[in-house]
């Protein structure tokens, strides 16, 4: 078996520049090649220019904020529109933070932050991004009726129409979908995401169901998931139609 390497290029987006030395400290002690930009649009340059395995982006940003660039970032096709994406907050605004969850962010850090905190997270994600087997048409996937789960690809399809994903959005699926009869606690997803202990709000959780299933509403599946109320979700039963 060939092990993927662990991607290291994160590109730190802030307008603050002690929270950018900070990070770009604290990655780099962590072993992470770093990369810096002081607002949205050279933010949006330097991973257009330099395709980084990961973005960090703060939300209020002069002349782009990172909103915008996580939009611009999620328009394009390809593994630079699959870039994990982790959202700075200066402000504790649940609105915020779950909008940019649904426009396709990974995770997300309030500030004040903890610089450990943050590279805790930044090294899950990376993770589950350096575990993403090469691309191969070996036909190896995961299917239950309409849903079909290309592992090698890291694709999501219903009836054989693509749906795009993020990272996050896909593990979660493809955890649901391992076991279709099971229902999983929001604990049980995020320690089999992130590993057990990992400071992350159900929320969070709460907030990539609803965006998976808004996107599979959109390609005719409109009960994806099922909600157990007091339990946590599986797999709906419309996919097995």
């Amino acid at each position: 078996m060939i092990l993927c390497p662990m991607p290291r290029t994160v590109l730190v987006v802030d307008d603050d520049p002690h929270i950018r030395q900070l990070l770009v400290f604290a990655l780099g002690k962590a072993g992470l090649d770093t990369l810096e930009a002081e607002d949205g649009e050279a933010g949006l340059a330097l991973a257009e220019r330099h395709g980084p395995n990961l973005v960090i982006l703060d939300i209020n940003m002069p002349r782009m904020d990172g909103l915008e660039v996580c939009r611009r970032l999620r328009a394009v096709r390809g593994a630079e529109g699959d870039v994990p994406i982790l959202f700075l907050s200066s402000r504790d605004d649940e609105i915020d933070r779950v909008l940019g969850i649904e426009l396709g962010a990974d995770d997300y850090v309030v500030k004040p932050f903890s610089p450990r905190e943050v590279v805790a997270r930044v090294m899950a994600i990376l993770r589950r991004t350096a575990a993403r087997p090469p691309v191969v048409e070996d036909g190896r996937g995961l299917e239950h009726g309409r849903l079909r789960l290309d592992l090698d690809g890291w694709r999501a399809l219903w009836e054989g129409r693509e749906v795009t994903l993020t990272v996050t959005e896909f593990s979660i699926l493809r955890l649901l979908a391992s076991m279709p009869a099971k229902v999983f606690s929001r604990d049980a997803i995020i320690d089999r995401l992130h590993g057990p202990g990992f400071a992350i709000t159900d929320r969070t959780i709460d907030s990539h169901i609803r965006n998976l299933r808004h996107k599979f509403a959109t390609a005719g599946a409109a009960d994806l998931i099922e909600t157990r109320p007091g339990i946590g979700y599986r797999l709906g039963a419309c996919t097995g139609a």
